[in-house]
């Protein structure tokens, strides 16, 4: 991506793609009024008031070079999403208006077409926006739940700036209290100035910890809360996915082993994302596909944040209480084990009730170590109750909070460096004001580089590269 180059004009559809009533197409740099007077023959009209002009081919000023006749909107800078001079003409939505006024954009001296993120890139040049403001507002174009559009909207409109830069600006003046001492080379910071300063430390190391046991909250609404289906084979693991999708997603058979791979679907529960995967069934099989099927099967069960362990009702040795157990531990070891602390992690699905009369159903479930539904994915007996559960159990997985949730893998890391330099800077022996304050200045960095308060021109290209063009 060009880096800065705010000499340079840029334009690309910022609508969505494909045929529409308007699409609207915007420009931003210095070369607007020149684009106007090249596309209409008058200058920019009255700042953010619309007017309707004919738009014509730079080169054909006849009325074959006639593109369409426009909405334009002006908006001067500084005032405007980019910060910079930007032109907006809404045209009408068809493919051929939309690529004769992009290609006589390109005819333009000093215009070209925008790479990914770019007009979001010049606005956090701009200071119109820092970098968790920037990444919200890409998760809200994302959006596909009610909780993800509430929680980028909140992370857009500055939720978690003002949490990283209140611990950053209580970090700097700790940072000059300690940087007294330097003043007086010659000797050591007094011990109650440090205490003092190590006593304010601590208590945003306290504030740091509670933000980083979310469990992953913030992180799983943006991305999707997981759920595996899992089990031996032909207990209807595929029919179950394919009942909760309402569609033939997976193949049934009663062939053993058709599912050697997971499949999956996107679904909203409760206003939630949630991804729900079907897996190969597991047994021990000599099969070399089939074994690796199986691998990632576990693999996936153990990564996910709830599985459905699904057994045949009718034939109570399907149900492996030995591998649920296993798969429940090893996910407890795991990263993201620690959501669902709060409720069980595993539910046991009885599949094919509908073969049982209510006698056989045995006990209500209490004698197992986790919460039993009796369910038919061929006749639809109980999935209503279970997408109630499955709901339920998301919902108080995700439960939103007062505090603002840590969105993404790259604040987790920045966060974990910055407590880690104050812990050094609470533990250390040394007395040299130096060395003590250099410990906070790491510990300000890190929080710097979240909302980009400090050089961080090589995560940029990262950062921007995952939006559309045109934003």
């Amino acid at each position: 991506m060009t880096q800065g180059l705010t000499e340079e004009t840029i334009f690309a559809l910022a609508s969505g793609k494909g045929r529409a009533g308007v699409a609207v197409v915007r420009v931003s740099g210095p070369a607007c009024v020149a684009v106007s007077l090249a596309l209409t023959g008058q200058s920019v009209p009255v700042a953010r008031t619309a007017v309707v002009r004919r738009l014509h081919d730079p080169d054909d000023a006849s009325p074959a070079g006639l593109i369409d006749q426009a909405l334009i909107l002006w908006m001067p800078g500084p005032d405007s999403f980019t910060g910079e001079d930007v032109l907006e003409l809404h045209i009408h939505g068809g493919t051929s208006v939309l690529e004769a006024l992009l290609n006589s954009l390109s005819k333009i001296d000093g215009c070209r077409h925008a790479e990914p993120g770019e007009f979001t890139r010049r606005a956090f040049e701009h200071g119109k926006m820092d970098l968790t403001e920037a990444e919200g507002l890409n998760d809200l174009i994302l959006a596909e739940t009610i909780s993800q559009r509430q929680q980028s909207l909140q992370q857009m409109q500055g939720s978690l700036s003002r949490l990283y830069d209140g611990w950053r600006r209580r970090l700097i003046e700790i940072v000059a209290h300690v940087e007294i001492g330097i003043d007086f080379s010659d000797e050591d910071v007094p011990d109650d100035l440090l205490d003092e300063a190590r006593g304010k430390t601590a208590d945003v190391s306290r504030e740091i910890d509670s933000h980083l046991r979310d469990a992953s909250r913030g992180q799983l609404i943006r991305e999707g809360f997981s759920i595996a289906i899992v089990g031996h084979p032909n207990v209807g693991k595929s029919s179950l996915l394919n009942a909760l999708a309402q569609d033939d997603v997976a193949i049934v058979s009663h062939v053993e082993g058709t599912t050697r791979d997971s499949l999956s679907i996107r679904m909203d529960l409760g206003g939630f994302a949630v991804t729900i995967y079907d897996t190969a069934g597991i047994r021990v099989t000599e099969d070399d596909v089939e074994r690796e099927g199986v691998r990632r099967a576990r693999a996936r069960a153990e990564n996910a944040n709830l599985r459905l362990y699904i057994y045949d009702a009718s034939q109570p040795a399907s149900l492996d209480l030995n591998e649920v157990e296993k798969m429940s531990l090893s996910a407890n070891e795991g990263q993201l084990g620690g959501v669902g602390k709060g409720f069980e992690a595993t539910l046991l699905i009885a599949n094919k009730a509908d073969l049982l009369c209510a006698a056989l159903r045995g006990d209500d479930g209490s004698a197992l170590p986790y919460r039993r539904l009796y369910v038919s994915a061929r006749s639809g007996e109980g999935l209503a109750e279970l997408k109630t559960e499955l709901t339920q159990v998301v919902a108080e997985a995700l439960a939103s909070s007062d505090a603002p949730a840590l969105t993404r893998a790259r604040h987790r890391s920045a966060l974990e460096d910055c407590r880690e330099s104050l812990v050094r800077f609470e533990t250390s022996t040394a007395t040299d004001p130096a060395l003590l304050a250099e410990d906070l200045r790491m510990a300000v960095r890190a929080l710097g580089r979240i909302t980009g308060r400090v050089d961080v021109e090589d995560m940029l290209d990262v950062v921007f590269s995952q939006f559309c063009i045109g934003k």
